[in-house]
């Protein structure tokens, strides 16, 4: 048996995801079997040996291209922006995981932006029971006010159970089962919601009731408000502040570490200190254009709280 872990990426985010990967190798144990499999639309044959490199006898590396037809559904409008500034399809290839591979009932699915400090084969052996997947709280945005009104007010969730969708382990055959992918394109193309975070609201939503919230070291994020985990398991460098944009970050040792056996650390490190003042600024104020969009979604009448009012099915 293999323990199927699956990345979306575009081919720019190459050498991120080259850091993820090489640290997944590096704490895999050869006593398991490992299918690494990489989703894509548009990565480059270069990019595909680069990254087939890292497989060695018990890590195997694959690639998969997500046809256009699949995703045609799912359109470049402002509500499926990524952080309300800018679309990438990538985000939603999560989603399809399970009928796409049908030979899997359970799989690990995690972002580029993140290295792996522990064997991934522990997340892979949690129970999911009847639960639809399993995640962390999402930790980035707990102390973020219009976030959790949003999450509150629009979504009509509970911040605290609000989970970060760049870490899942899915109950793929509870996806098949109940037909998933079918209830996500309904509610997209009935409702067109517009979100802040699109494929994760869409999950938190769909799979509210039947999530497993795993131990924060899981998916541990840098947060300028709280201390680190000691014991990370998985670090995610999400939002804005990443390793390669700004200096002292949370757990960028851990990121530094891993790059630095990776044929993209000169290219990395000149990306670190070629970057701007003015850029880091930039990158701290979409934040705030991010959060705009929390007054425009609570007075949409097609928001999730108003359909879940009128009676519509939501959760799965």
């Amino acid at each position: 048996m293999t323990i199927p872990v699956f990345y979306s990426i575009s081919d720019d985010f190459t050498k991120y995801a080259a850091v993820s990967l090489n640290s997944l190798v590096k704490n895999a144990s050869p006593q398991n079997d490992y299918t690494v499999t990489f989703l894509n639309q548009d990565l480059s044959e270069k990019h595909q040996k680069q990254l087939a490199a890292f497989a060695n006898d018990y890590v195997h590396v694959k690639f998969f291209h997500i046809d256009e037809k699949l995703v045609k559904p799912i359109q470049n409008r402002k509500e499926n922006y990524l952080r309300a500034d800018f679309f990438t399809m990538s985000i939603f290839y999560r989603l399809f995981i399970p009928d796409l591979f049908p030979q899997y009932d359970k799989a690990i699915y995690i972002d580029s932006d993140t290295v792996v400090v522990d064997d991934i084969a522990k997340l892979y052996n949690n129970d999911l029971d009847n639960k639809l997947f399993a995640a962390c709280t999402d930790s980035s945005i707990q102390y973020v006010d219009k976030m959790v009104k949003y999450i509150k007010e629009v979504l009509a969730l509970d911040p605290k159970k609000y989970i970060n969708s760049g870490m899942l382990v899915l109950n793929s055959k509870a996806f098949r089962d109940e037909h998933f992918i079918d209830h996500f394109m309904h509610l997209l193309e009935q409702y067109h919601f517009d979100c802040i975070a699109p494929d994760q609201d869409y999950l938190n939503e769909i799979g509210d009731g039947r999530i497993l919230h795993l131990d924060p070291r899981w998916d541990a994020m840098p947060n300028e408000n709280t201390e680190p985990i000691s014991k990370p398991g998985l670090i995610h460098y999400n939002l804005f502040f990443k390793p390669w944009h700004f200096k002292d970050v949370q757990y960028d040792a851990y990121f530094w570490k891993y790059a630095s056996s990776t044929p993209f650390y000169e290219e990395l490190k000149g990306e670190l200190d070629n970057y701007t003042d003015q850029e880091r600024a930039e990158d701290r104020a979409k934040l705030d254009h991010m959060l705009e969009k929390e007054a425009s979604t609570a007075l949409d009448p097609n928001n999730w709280a108003q359909v879940k009012r009128k009676g519509e099915r939501v959760k799965l």
